[in-house]
């Protein structure tokens, strides 16, 4: 019985988002992880912190001791919605966008060295054991300092499970791919052009003028795979309605949530590991080849 068990864990299909706040994995990738979750695969989420910066009206903190605590049970109502198997949380502060005296403080993401968020984050993949890894594309969507963080501890954590980058290897497991979410730039680069036209600053969007959309559409990632997911895009709506104190219940969420309406029903990505060959055909599904 021991044999089959372990076989039938080898053959399980585990997929890991490891994200910044709590609505992150709704507002961003959504979709994705809904679909997967309900066709089959065990999908788990690491999120760095509670959200504790977030800004909300004080009528969604009663009942609630403090902004995390309401947003972690955003959370949870969320990923239940979507169907992941559990959260993890490591239990870092909110940064705040970049700038806020948030970033100063010692407890927070953005403060902590690379290497100690990675190393939670790969002891968190060992115990997993996911073929697939999903995390923020190198400037964290948006460019949110805890976003670009978690990134770098997720990329040095999956690249040091890899044998060849690794001294004393699990040989029982290492990951198989590595993707990162991305913003398609197209719809934004219209939008910075519209508000200048109108002689509004691109440099200041947003409830708190915080989100520089001209920063966002210099860089340009690859598309390497194109996940659908119409199919779950009302699990998505409810998921976000779970996020009422930031906006979800509008299905607006935020700059990642307007964004995702902008281009529906879609998810794109880089695929970080392994590198993909010249002339490589868009994935449409992240297992592809795995083992």
């Amino acid at each position: 019985m021991a044999d089959i068990n372990n076989e039938n864990k080898t053959r399980e299909r585990i997929l890991v988002s490891v994200l910044a706040h709590p609505d992150d994995e709704t507002f961003g990738m959504g979709g994705t992880l809904a679909k997967y979750a309900h066709e089959g695969v065990t999908v788990y989420l690491i999120c760095a912190t509670r959200g504790e910066v977030g800004e909300m009206d004080k009528k969604y903190l009663e009942g609630f001791e403090s902004t995390s605590q309401r947003r972690e049970f955003e959370l949870r109502c969320a990923s239940k919605k979507l169907g992941i198997k559990e959260v993890f949380f490591l239990n870092y502060l909110d940064s705040g966008m970049a700038g806020s005296e948030h970033n100063r403080d010692p407890q927070s993401l953005w403060a902590t060295p690379v290497m100690e968020v990675a190393a939670k984050v790969y002891d968190l993949l060992k115990q997993l054991k996911p073929q697939v890894v999903l995390t923020f594309d190198p400037i964290g969507g948006y460019r949110h300092p805890d976003h670009i963080r978690i990134h770098e501890a997720t990329v040095k954590a999956f690249m040091n499970l890899l044998p060849e980058n690794n001294q004393s290897p699990d040989l029982t497991y290492q990951p198989q791919k590595l993707y990162y979410h991305t913003i398609p730039k197209t719809l934004i680069k219209i939008s910075v052009f519209l508000m200048r036209l109108v002689g509004r600053d691109p440099r200041k969007f947003g409830a708190n003028k915080d989100i520089d959309l001209q920063a966002i559409v210099e860089v340009d990632f690859p598309i390497h795979a194109i996940v659908k997911y119409a199919k779950y895009a009302q699990l998505v709506a409810e998921a976000s309605a779970c996020h009422a104190s930031q906006g979800g219940s509008k299905l607006g969420g935020g700059i990642l949530g307007w964004l995702r309406k902008l281009f529906s029903s879609k998810d794109l990505y880089m695929r970080a590991y392994p590198e993909p060959l010249s002339g490589e055909k868009k994935e449409s599904d992240l297992f592809t080849g795995v083992r």
